[in-house]
């Protein structure tokens, strides 16, 4: 198997810093939008997954470890990976103060160490949009896996568009930011299936920017307005963060 990226690529540098790890959680999770956005997130990779009572899975770029712990609550025996040491000690100390049982291992989502089929499933969040070989972590994903893969994405279909282009002439022109990658549903759709597998259900989001939310931060408004566009149809076109269960083919 070939090496991983590595390197000096910021999805390793960034995460690797020990004042990013410490501070994650409140900014990715902190204050009223936050809190839906983690809310959302706990609610549909258990919807997606279902009972994991005694299922063995696998949380890929774990990072604080926040979907290793919810896993490990609900019972499921818990293997969770990252290639940041940093955040890996963050998550530790988490599941040591819960008292929750999780393998914790120094891993790469490019290269996982782990035979084929290992894990009943595979989650893997927020880290698609920064691989620098995204094909080879999917890939990944579905081979280690035995039936279900879950992940998310920023959609080009979204406000995401317009915000990864803005950062990503920023990162060219040498302003320190993370200039992530958005998909289409087809290019993810048709990468599973070179896997064997296939999209079972989707979920999207928000239509509005999350950081337009956070600027209001109400969590009254984020509700409300949400759920006027949801009924518009416009959460089907235009949401996101986009997440998904895909389910391996029989013909695997």
């Amino acid at each position: 198997m070939r090496d991983s990226p590595g390197g000096d690529h910021y999805s390793y540098t960034v995460y690797n810093d020990s004042q990013t790890a410490r501070t994650f959680e409140e900014r990715r999770f902190g204050g009223p939008i936050g809190e839906i956005v983690a809310e959302t997130q706990a609610k549909v990779v258990a919807t997606f997954i279902g009972p994991v009572q005694g299922r063995r899975v696998l949380d890929v770029g774990t990072g604080a470890g926040r979907a290793a712990l919810l896993l490990a609550r609900a019972g499921a025996m818990v293997t969770a990976i990252d290639a940041s040491d940093e955040m890996l000690a963050v998550a530790r100390e988490r599941a040591a103060t819960e008292g929750a049982r999780i393998r914790f291992e120094h891993g790469d989502a490019h290269t996982l160490e782990f035979p084929d089929r290992a894990f009943d499933v595979v989650v893997c969040l927020r880290l698609l949009m920064h691989a620098p070989e995204w094909r080879r972590v999917v890939g990944e994903l579905c081979r280690v896996a035995d039936e279900l893969v879950v992940f998310d994405y920023p959609s080009q279909t979204s406000f995401a568009l317009l915000q990864a282009g803005a950062r990503r002439i920023m990162h060219a022109i040498g302003v320190e930011t993370e200039p992530y990658r958005v998909f289409g549903r087809r290019e993810i759709a048709r990468e599973l299936a070179s896997a064997y597998y296939r999209i079972r259900s989707v979920h999207r989001q928000f239509v509005l920017p999350i950081a337009v939310h956070k600027v209001i931060g109400s969590r009254r408004f984020t509700l409300f307005i949400e759920r006027v566009l949801d009924d518009l149809g416009l959460a089907h076109v235009f949401g996101s963060p986009v997440t998904l269960v895909a389910e391996r083919c029989e013909s695997s």
